[in-house]
């Protein structure tokens, strides 16, 4: 039985883990984008120093990926995130937030060790670099093309994880002609996206603040989170900082088209106001990120993905969990790889 995968994801992940688990004999190919794995959860590397300028970390929120990832995968390297997360007003007035006994995972060397891990656990062929464009449905098979015109498969089952926009974009040029890929592609469309702009603020100090990160709760203020990559064990050398920076959704939008240098000094002038520290105006070092689909918003409709899993396309990933979360990823893609395996057993 052979199975493609679109995208590298950590719903992607998950699911050829539980492929492996479930059907062993079926084999996973998988075909991502871009040079990496884990998606929108990512790692950076750069003189030695780590940092995850997408997803921040794994909460302990869902006890199945909970124990996946402490139980069942490799754990050298897993770490915990140290230090509380503060809040702060329209205004950047910094308080204490909620008090919170979760636990905020990460690695070493990343987060994206989740998706390496889990496709190292796997007999999952993993293609990089390798952007699909066109989907066909010939007979009981689905085949693909990407953008160099090179095609792969038969596959008996395919696996979507990218963000519902750009599964959208595959659908409706897809030569599939069927009612379901009418319906899964009107529900991708619904699906609402914010962009986050990202920048990556490197210091040759380390900040003296009780907390790993601030997040604006009212949804008012420019930056809507600020984090700590020094409180993550392994990622950042002693005595230095580095904050990831990310902005709120509307400000995002207004600056998409924006020079990246002049976006990136301005979140660390914002920053450095909010922090309460004007050294934060002028890192070391910078980097930067556009997170166009950063989270989803809200969910699918779940009757128009379950109707398309009849004919053996099954869509993945936070926007089809319904929250916009690492774990809600894997916890669906842990579940659609058991209906995935499910269905190679059972002949269907």
């Amino acid at each position: 039985m052979e199975i493609g995968i679109i995208g590298a994801g950590a719903a992607s992940a998950a699911a050829a883990y539980a492929i492996q688990q479930d059907a062993p004999n079926a084999q996973c190919t998988v075909l991502e984008k871009s040079g990496g794995v884990c998606g929108r959860a990512a790692t950076r590397r750069t003189d030695g120093r780590y940092y995850d300028y997408g997803a921040n970390y794994l909460k302990d929120d869902d006890e199945r990926v909970l124990s996946l990832v402490t139980e069942h995968l490799e754990t050298d390297g897993l770490v915990s995130v140290s230090g509380p997360i503060h809040v702060f007003d329209e205004d950047g007035t910094v308080s204490e937030g909620r008090s919170e006994t979760e636990r905020k995972l990460t690695y070493r060397t990343g987060i994206t060790q989740l998706a390496k891990r889990l496709f190292g656990a796997t007999d999952a062929t993993v293609h990089r670099n390798t952007r699909i464009t066109a989907i066909r449905r010939d007979g009981e098979h689905w085949n693909l093309t990407d953008g160099d015109g090179d095609r792969w498969g038969p596959y008996d089952r395919l696996l979507c994880n990218p963000p519902a926009p750009q599964t959208a974009n595959l659908l409706r040029e897809a030569d599939w002609e069927s009612e379901r890929r009418d319906a899964l592609l009107e529900a991708a469309r619904a699906v609402e996206y914010r962009t986050v702009l990202t920048a990556v603020l490197g210091y040759e100090f380390e900040l003296e603040v009780p907390y790993y990160a601030l997040v604006n709760t009212d949804k008012h203020h420019e930056v809507g989170w600020i984090a700590r990559e020094e409180c993550k064990p392994g990622h950042v050398p002693d005595g230095e900082s580095v904050l990831i920076v990310q902005a709120n959704d509307s400000w995002s939008v207004e600056r998409d088209d924006d020079d990246p240098t002049e976006t990136v000094a301005e979140l660390a002038r914002l920053t450095a106001n909010v922090v309460g520290d004007d050294r934060l105006k002028e890192p070391a070092w910078t980097d930067y990120h556009g997170w166009r689909y950063a989270q989803p918003e809200r969910g699918v409709d779940r009757s128009a993905v379950e109707s398309a899993e009849r004919e053996g396309l099954y869509c993945l990933g936070d926007w089809v969990a319904g929250e916009g979360r690492l774990h809600a990823a894997l916890r669906n893609g842990l579940e659609t790889g058991e209906r995935v395996a499910g269905s190679v057993s059972n002949g269907n």
